[in-house]
């Protein structure tokens, strides 16, 4: 009787965990995907450098050097292009506050 209750614990465990990690993936029709080469065109008009972008868990992942100089790592929706996370390993002189809208009133272009 133990082993079923220990089993049925562990099997509810991952069907609860994969259904939580499942939300942080981009679901977007592939048919609706925009070419990686408009969000690459997207980075560097910012003046961004990319390094490559690939598909992870349905959504765009893009990697390289922000205009600053600091490495950056992006997920993209692939239907929108919207960003979705954001990592960026500053140097000794990185700031977040770089990255921060200072005019959030005013429309974007």
């Amino acid at each position: 009787m133990k082993p079923l209750i220990l089993a049925s614990t562990v099997l509810a465990s991952l069907v609860f965990s994969g259904a939580a990690m499942a939300g942080s993936d981009c679901t977007d029709p592939v048919a609706d995907w925009q070419p990686r080469e408009v969000l690459r065109q997207q980075l560097e008009q910012q003046g961004w450098t990319v390094q490559r972008i690939k598909v992870d868990d349905g959504c765009y992942e893009a990697r390289g050097i922000d205009k600053i100089g600091n490495a950056f790592k992006a997920k993209y929706a692939p239907a929108s292009l919207r960003i979705r996370k954001l990592e960026i390993t500053f140097d000794q002189n990185g700031n977040a506050a770089d990255y921060l809208d200072r005019n959030p009133g005013r429309k974007k272009k």
